[in-house]
């Protein structure tokens, strides 16, 4: 499981198993019991979410906006795809 970063207590992450065919790019964010889904492409959309506060997604959602390119570029350095 790939960590990408960490921001305010948050882990920014890949599972290393994305699915078979594999998903689209996301990733995961986790602090403590909170965990959300975060879909890269096609758009930044939020898949689900356990426990984060509206106003935490927001601010994920930003944090990633501002990382997306990196985020891309991590994935496809993992994967290789």
């Amino acid at each position: 499981m790939p960590v990408i970063f960490r921001h305010n207590g948050m882990r920014f992450f890949f599972y290393s198993n994305e699915g078979s065919p594999r998903e689209p790019i996301h990733i995961h964010v986790m602090r403590g019991a909170c965990e959300t889904k975060i879909w890269v492409v096609p758009r930044l959309s939020i898949d689900w979410n356990t426990g984060f506060k509206e106003s935490e997604l927001r601010d994920i959602v930003s944090v990633i906006r501002d990382r997306r390119e990196m985020i891309m570029a991590s994935w496809h350095d993992y994967f290789g795809a």
